[in-house]
């Protein structure tokens, strides 16, 4: 069965150039296609602004190695869940999405079946909206960002009597080591700050202006933000789009030819808990055409108004 992947971007003809970066994977092999914790039923300037950044900022610089999985002593019956590291920040509950790294092993005799340190590219997952097997969705919540959290799934909380791949067989109970890469909130769109944003002409170069300001290490090259946009056509302070609305946050990469060239730039620097308002010279968005999906008319710059909830 595939990897489930984010629901689809409110923003996605905005975004056109970015990527659902770090959402999942199709896997390395055989085994992982069909073994993966999948349910056994799925598959400006002028800026004003009312409100803070609602989450607590979050970040973290990379994930741990991949870690040697101790098998229990006893098959487990019932769910075991043992923090290996201890993780900082919000708990995760029901509803938010963890993004992880993860092995899973066979707790009979510890054969690995599946992992996603190989692929480099944490998972991404909702609690409570049974896109992985009832162990995970139980065994994660209260998890923080950084926690390396071990789960001893009994099969009736893993595939039950489904044999899975060429290495779990039906019955099985299952390990899993799993390291949290971020824990994401699930955002309510009645959140959604209310931004004024004065008519500005166009520009040539992006613009940055940090209307609320963040904390922690800023972003790195090849790492992701978690953020809500809202976007606005700079000749009349219109707001045109806003990714509030759809509710999930949006996962950006902070790599070059992966987001909008104003975007990319406008990103530097960023920090977890940052709101940020960008300029975008219409060059450095969607080029001189525009976007009439959108109300962005040809010749138009944009402006972005982003909110920065996490960073990993």
């Amino acid at each position: 069965m595939r990897v489930p992947r984010f629901a689809p971007l409110s923003l996605a003809a905005l975004l056109a150039l970015v990527p659902l970066a770090a959402c999942g994977s199709d896997g390395a092999g055989a085994d992982t296609a069909s073994s993966t914790p999948a349910s056994a039923d799925s598959a400006g300037d002028g800026a004003t602004t009312d409100s803070e950044v609602a989450a607590p900022p979050t970040t973290v610089a990379g994930a741990l190695p991949k870690p040697e999985v101790q098998i229990p002593d006893e098959l487990p019956t019932e769910l075991v869940t043992t923090d290996l590291i201890a993780g900082t920040g919000p708990e995760a509950k029901q509803g938010d999405t963890v993004v992880v790294h993860y092995v899973g092993v066979r707790s009979a005799d510890g054969t690995e079946f599946d992992n996603s340190y190989d692929r480099g590219e944490p998972f991404p997952v909702t609690l409570g909206a049974g896109q992985v097997i009832a162990g995970w969705d139980e065994g994660l919540i209260g998890v923080q960002q950084g926690t390396r959290r071990q789960l001893d799934i009994p099969s009736d909380l893993a595939y039950g009597d489904v044999a899975q791949g060429d290495v779990i067989q039906a019955g099985d109970a299952l390990t899993f080591v799993v390291d949290v890469v971020a824990v994401l909130p699930l955002t309510d769109p009645a959140d959604e700050p209310t931004i004024t944003v004065a008519p500005a002409p166009n520009a040539t170069e992006v613009g940055i202006e940090d209307l609320v300001a963040g904390s922690g290490p800023e972003i790195e090259p090849g790492q992701t933000a978690a953020l809500h946009l809202i976007a606005f056509r700079a000749d009349t302070g219109e707001q045109i789009a806003s990714s509030w609305e759809a509710g999930p946050l949006q996962p950006v990469p902070y790599v070059d030819g992966q987001t909008l060239v104003g975007l990319f730039e406008g990103m530097a620097g960023l920090q977890a808990g940052t709101r940020r308002q960008l300029h975008i010279p219409f060059a450095k968005a969607f080029g001189p055409d525009g976007n009439e999906e959108f109300g962005l008319p040809a010749n138009t710059d944009l402006i972005l108004v982003i909110d920065v909830f996490s960073i990993y």
